[in-house]
Order: C-alpha cells, then structure tokens, then sequence
C-alpha cells in the first residue's frame, strides 16, 4: 500500500455533485493497494496512519497523533498513486491491485482504522471523485508499505 498523507483543515469528496465524504482538521489520504498487498500492509499502514505524529502541540511541531489532536481522517482510494511513471511518458498501472481486490483491502483498512477510534469519512471505491481540501503547513507526507513488509522478512 502506499499512501499520500496531506495534514489538513478540512477536506471532501464529491461524487455526482453530492458530498460523500467530509471532514474537518484531521488527514486526508489518498491510498493506493499495490497487486501483491496484503493484510499485513493494512496492519502496518493504519498503525502507522493512526500514530503518526504529523499534527501541532501548542508551538511544537509534529507533536501529536490523530488521536490525540482529536482529528478525523478522510480516506480516499486512489489506484493512480500506485502508477509507475519512471519510464515513458504514459503512467504505468500494472502494480495496482485488481478492482476487487483493491477494494476489500482499501475497506478493511478503513474499518481497522475506525477500530483504532478515528472518525473515517470515504470517498466511493472506483467513483468518479472531485476530491477537495485546505493542506495545513503545508504538510504532505508518503507512506508507502513495501520496505516495510520487505524489513520484517
């Protein structure tokens, strides 16, 4: 899995004009599922989603967690984050997962980062989406699960 973290201080998604997802100071991510993910990739990237500590604490930095700043998280699945863009000039898609695939691994980690007591907004697996949001710092971060599955071997 690898995901695009952006600290924000609000953020949606639309799909046929209509709010579907919304939230206020929080991240938002937009997550790819890579073709040989798995559940270990969704343990660790929403361990890692739930505990970074990307938000303020009074005057200090990075300080705290989603958690403990009271944020909420708005999770995006976007399979244009797993593009391979190296070569050419056209991106390659061939390591995103499967739709289906995708989708039971993109749902699942919503709902274990649900169980880790974050409020979770989505967008619509696959939709059409105009995703809109107010970066805060600016801070954009990468996570990306692969070096991590590739140290525990």
């Amino acid at each position: 899995m690898i995901a695009v973290v952006q600290r924000v201080t609000e953020a949606q998604v639309v799909v046929d004009g209509q709010v579907v997802g919304r939230i206020g100071p929080g991240m938002a991510v937009l997550l790819a599922v890579h073709r040989d993910d798995g559940r270990q990739d969704v343990e660790w990237m929403a361990a890692k989603l739930v505990s970074l500590r990307i938000f303020r604490d009074a005057d200090r930095h990075f300080e705290r967690d989603i958690r403990q700043s009271g944020g909420s998280m708005l999770l995006v699945s976007n399979f244009t984050v797993a593009a391979a863009t190296r070569k050419g000039r056209r991106p390659s898609f061939d390591a995103a997962a499967p739709p289906d695939m995708g989708r039971i691994l993109f749902d699942q980690l919503v709902t274990a980062v649900a169980a880790a007591g974050v409020p979770v907004a989505t967008g619509v697996f696959g939709a059409d989406m105009a995703v809109s949001l107010v970066n805060d710092g600016p801070a954009t971060f990468i996570l990306d699960s692969v070096p991590a599955r590739a140290a525990r071997k």
